[in-house]
This record gives structure tokens, C-alpha cells and sequence, in this order.
């Protein structure tokens, strides 16, 4: 798949148009969300996407549009999962209800800035060495057998900040306090950062972590590094209002790690085969080529659209049956997110009152 410098140009100015477009159609005017408003932007982003994969199979075939959704879908589900950690680090800093959509989009920015320089620097070392698809592989089934330990244990996803966060607060004093929208402010003469700077840089670093399998991941699917960028700009844009739509439905998604490792293992074994049918590493029979089966793009979809649909209905289904299931999420509490603009207004006035009671955020 040949891809002009201008079409990549064009792709990324299409892309910060929309954020630009998203910052100052909604955030504007800081409020708490409501559930039409929500849900409108999810459709926009998805239909997008959808759009995307359609221009791909109109100008470049079928099988690169069978790529793009399937690392799209992909990308999407393992966001979902991510959403939980992004829940915690909101809770952590008591991020105000009017300000959650920017510090989430500021955020998610710095993670596709972070996420571009991974996904040169892993397509530069396909290139270079093929040998890299066994790392991926062995990596993809190594995070599977942990998702399945730590569903297993029961054990609740933890956030600790980090050596950056830790070093930025040294490097530069933090008000206690936020001060509206502002990521620094002058006191007495001197330049202080805000919590609204700390949690937006705390999103973003953290967002390197998930990528360290959501990369190898998609590099399963396709090695066209154009896809790989536009499947994760895709998913990363949407995950934001995704954070409000589905911040009371994740206690519920109770098998959805058990269906992420199903994914994890499954493209593991995919990269694993290809790696065996270019093999070109010495020690594996002489260097030479394996003709092992591969896996097909066709086969790929069914079986991500086939996992996640399964985890998602028996996991509703479970916590139906037995409601106790949902609360092994541990104390995750979800955004607020209002049925009308008057019960949007009454959410921003409570949360306002409880900011002057209580500290700002937990260090």
C-alpha cells in the first residue's frame, strides 16, 4: 500500500481540524455533559471511522479495509479496558466536573503524539528486523495470561504516579487548588502549574503503558503503518466521550478482560505464524521460510467482532443474574452524566460545593 507525503499531511490536518473543531464546540463553554449530547458525538466519531475504512476499499481494495477495521475495532475494545485507569486518575485528582471533557482531550492529544513516535519507531523495526514479530507475538500472549491471572485474583487495576509526575512536581510547584480552566497561574510574582496541567500529563504518560500491547496488537492486523496511525486516531478520539457513555456500564462488562486476553492470545498466535512464514532467524530451520497456515484478515474480523459480542452479552447476562458481579470493580466511580441541560446544571452546582469542602485532589 503506497501512500503519498500528501496524504498523510492531508490525514493529520483532517485530524487536528476535528479536535480543534471538538475543543471549541464543546468546550467553549466548560459544562457537564448530558446523554444526547454524548452519544451524538460517539455516532460522529464512529461514522467517521466507518467513513475512513469505506475510503480505503473504494481507492485501495478490500483487504486493506478488512485491516483497517479489524485494528480499528481492536483498538477500540483494548480503550474500553483503558478507561478504568482513566476513571481512577479523574477520582485521584477530583478533576471538576465542567473541566473533565478538556483535561480528557488535552490528554488523549499527548497520547497520539506518544502512540505516533511507537508506531515509527515498531514499523521501522519490522522493517529492519523480521525477527520482531516473534517479540510482538511472545509479548501479545505474555499480557493475555496476565489479564487472565488478574481476572482470575479478582485484583483491582491500580494508578500510582509515575517517575514524570513525580519530577514535574519537584521541577515546578503545584497549587493545591484549580483555577478554572488554567494550566498555570502567577502568585505573588511567580509561576505555579495547576492540578489541570498535572492531570492532563498524567492521562497522556499513562496512555504509553496500554500502548506497549495495543501497538504490537494492531501490528498483528496490518504493517501498513498508515492504517496502524488511522485505526489509533480513531480509537483514541472517540475514547473520550466514550469515557461518559460508558462510565456506569464498565462495572458490568465483568468478562471483558477474560475477551481481551481472548484477542491478545489469538492475534499473538497470528503474528507468530506470519513471523514462521517470512522466517528469516537462523536458528529456526536453517533460516528458511516455514509454509505454516496463516491467518486471513476475513478470519481476523469474525473472530474479534465474534469475541467482543460474546464477552459483552454473557457478561450482561451474568451481572443479571447475580448483580454482586458488578461491584469486583472495586470503588470506580463513574462521570456524571445528565438527561437534560437542567439536570446538568444542578450536577456542576453540587459538584461546586463539594470542591469548597473538601481538598482538591489526593496527592
Amino acid at each position: 500500500m503506497s501512500v503519498p507525503l500528501w496524504i498523510w499531511l492531508v490525514t493529520i490536518g483532517v485530524f487536528v481540524a476535528i479536535i480543534l473543531a471538538d475543543l471549541f464546540l464543546v468546550d467553549h463553554k466548560p459544562h457537564a455533559v448530558t446523554i444526547g449530547e454524548v452519544t451524538r458525538w460517539v455516532l460522529f466519531y464512529i461514522a467517521l471511522a466507518v467513513a475512513f475504512g469505506v475510503g480505503v476499499w473504494f481507492f485501495q481494495g478490500g483487504q486493506y479495509a478488512g485491516e483497517f477495521f479489524a485494528g480499528y475495532i481492536t483498538e477500540y475494545s483494548l480503550s474500553v479496558d483503558n478507561l478504568f485507569i482513566f476513571l481512577i486518575i479523574m477520582s485521584s485528582f477530583k478533576v471538576p466536573v465542567v473541566h473533565q471533557h478538556r483535561v480528557l482531550l488535552v490528554g488523549i492529544v499527548i497520547a497520539l503524539i506518544m502512540r505516533g513516535l511507537f508506531i515509527a519507531v515498531g514499523a521501522a523495526a519490522i522493517e529492519q528486523f523480521s525477527w520482531v514479530f516473534y517479540l510482538f507475538a511472545a509479548f501479545l500472549v505474555y499480557t493475555a495470561i496476565s489479564l487472565v491471572k488478574q481476572a482470575i485474583g479478582h485484583e483491582e487495576e491500580e494508578w500510582k504516579e509515575g517517575r514524570a509526575l513525580r519530577w514535574l512536581r519537584k521541577a515546578f510547584p503545584v497549587t493545591d487548588d484549580y483555577h478554572g480552566a488554567k494550566t498555570t497561574v502567577k502568585i505573588d510574582g511567580k509561576r505555579w502549574l495547576t492540578p489541570m496541567l498535572v492531570v492532563m500529563v498524567a492521562i497522556g504518560l499513562t496512555d504509553i503503558l496500554f500502548a506497549l500491547d495495543s501497538i504490537p496488537a494492531i501490528f498483528g492486523l496490518t504493517q501498513e503503518t498508515y492504517l496502524v496511525f488511522a485505526a489509533n486516531a480513531f480509537a483514541l478520539m472517540g475514547l473520550r466521550q466514550l469515557y461518559f457513555l460508558l462510565g456506569g456500564l464498565l462495572k458490568k462488562l465483568v468478562f471483558l478482560s477474560y475477551g481481551l486476553a481472548v484477542l491478545l492470545a489469538f492475534i499473538g498466535v497470528k503474528l507468530a505464524l506470519h513471523a514462521l512464514h517470512e522466517n528469516e532467524v537462523p536458528f529456526i530451520n536453517g533460516g528458511e521460510p516455514l509454509p505454516v497456515p496463516e491467518i486471513g484478515i476475513a478470519v481476523s474480523l469474525i473472530v474479534i467482532v465474534g469475541v467482543l459480542a460474546v464477552t459483552t452479552i454473557a457478561s450482561l447476562i451474568a451481572v443479571r443474574i447475580k448483580p454482586e458481579l458488578a461491584e469486583q470493580g472495586g470503588a470506580i466511580t463513574a462521570p456524571p452524566l445528565a438527561r437534560n441541560k437542567e439536570e446538568a446544571a444542578r450536577i456542576v452546582e453540587a459538584d461546586e460545593a463539594e470542591h469548597a469542602k473538601s481538598p482538591t485532589y489526593e496527592r
